[in-house]
């Protein structure tokens, strides 16, 4: 496996099974969207040119944001997520961020877990921040 820049090349691979195959929250045109911001910097993880995952990041003045970290449901639970993390703080890393921050679902536990784990400390919360039922804890990690 290999993580890479994500390019529209990717996202028409992933096009017809985006919603079902990943998750429902981000669809093609919001990708697309992402992919042609230069604000924004995306990457996949490529095993025999299929797409097992992809994740971003918004590039702020001082630090980035993950906007998403998303990994084949079929997939998942095989470190996909963490290789994934793991490039985004190397990114955040060599432009020069002082951190790099996200929002998960508080249900979300193995997610809260995986960036525990990466040295992410909670410093906040959303109330009703996901379809204005669950809430979402704020987790930043200090670059160094």
């Amino acid at each position: 496996m290999k993580i890479e820049n994500m390019n529209l090349e990717h996202l028409h691979k992933i096009e017809n099974v985006l919603e079902n195959e990943f998750d429902n929250f981000w669809n093609y045109n919001i990708l697309k969207s992402e992919l042609e911001s230069e604000n924004s910097k995306y990457i996949v993880a490529i095993e025999d040119s299929a797409v097992l995952g992809f994740a971003g990041i918004l590039i702020l003045p001082d630090s980035t944001e993950i906007t998403n970290i998303v990994v084949r449901k079929d997939k998942r639970k095989k470190g996909i997520g963490k290789l994934l993390l793991d490039k985004l703080i190397l990114i955040t890393k060599n432009i020069n961020k002082e951190s790099i921050s996200l929002e998960v679902n508080e249900k979300n536990e193995a997610a809260i877990k995986l960036y525990e784990n990466a040295e992410f400390k909670k410093v906040g919360l959303r109330k009703k921040y996901y379809n204005n039922i669950d809430d979402a804890i704020i987790m930043t990690k200090k670059i160094v």
